[in-house]
């Protein structure tokens, strides 16, 4: 089994530090390298303004993306009534097309069970929500729920506990650190085979809280730490730096990580 789809646009893939031009490119570039191999795409099209979506995920479509991940509008906390507008006329105009829901406490709402609810009777284009933390899913009782209606993704280090209430994967950002590892970990998920699950769940843990403290310490987040992780191992080639006024990690980062790598789960450096 290999990895199912591949998805840009998010909090890793920096779309807040993008213009529209930069956008372009990016899906132009994922999709011309993802659609000759047959896998599927999913375009983060988040922005502040529903206009702004509205382009993205049109774009998107015309290009040929299979999918669209779009957060809640983060600069203002909106209502409830307000959340099921927006959605509603994203989905309108772009007919057909499959959206994900970003759900994240950046975007100073969590979506109640209600709004949830309400989303997928009105809207049967949406198929997923990525739950991070605090929101609904990330909990096991909201997971459950959730599951009733979308496919729930959650973090990696989620996975062991939210699994057995449904949730079945992860827009992974340590799947370019070891594919193989990680691809493993899943396909124990789906297996229902938790107790190999929680092995490597572990390793990931100790991976987040030791192996890049360093990073961590200096303030940085998100985009810096998964540039810090793809590149530990040597798969993915990328530069370190983030756009500005974001801290990036740097080459002392990486030797630390790798250094801890070798001495902690040296496994994780064998693709």
């Amino acid at each position: 089994m290999g990895v199912p789809g591949v998805y840009t646009g998010g909090t890793t893939g920096e779309f807040y530090a993008q213009d529209f031009d930069e956008f372009q490119a990016i899906t132009d570039a994922t999709l011309a390298e993802c659609k000759p191999a047959n896998i599927p795409v999913m375009i983060g099209c988040s922005s502040t303004f529903t206009l702004g979506v509205i382009r993205k995920a049109r774009y998107a479509r015309e290009k040929g993306a299979d999918a669209v991940q779009i957060a809640v509008p983060f600069w203002m906390a909106l209502q409830d009534d307000e959340i099921k507008r927006f959605y509603g006329e994203v989905a309108d105009a772009v007919p057909g097309m499959i959206i994900s829901v970003y759900e994240t406490t950046r975007a100073k709402r969590v979506l109640p069970l209600e709004v949830h609810q309400w989303l997928h009777q009105e809207i049967p284009e949406i198929l997923m929500v990525k739950s991070n933390a605090d929101t609904l899913g990330h909990s096991p009782e909201g997971c459950a729920e959730l599951s009733k209606l979308y496919n729930v993704f959650v973090g990696e280090n989620s996975i062991i506990d939210l699994g057995p209430f449904g949730a079945i994967g992860s827009c992974s950002s340590l799947v370019y650190m070891n594919p193989r590892i990680i691809m493993k970990m899943y396909q124990h998920a789906f297996r229902k085979e938790w107790d190999e699950v929680k092995i490597i769940s572990d390793q990931c843990d100790r991976i987040v809280t030791d192996g890049i403290a360093t990073g961590v310490a200096k303030g940085c987040e998100d985009s810096a730490l998964d540039r810090l992780l793809g590149r530990s191992c040597g798969f993915l080639k990328t530069s370190m730096r983030c756009r500005g006024p974001y801290t990036s990690c740097d080459e002392q980062d990486l030797a630390y990580l790798q250094n801890w790598l070798r001495t902690n789960l040296p496994e994780f450096l064998e693709l």
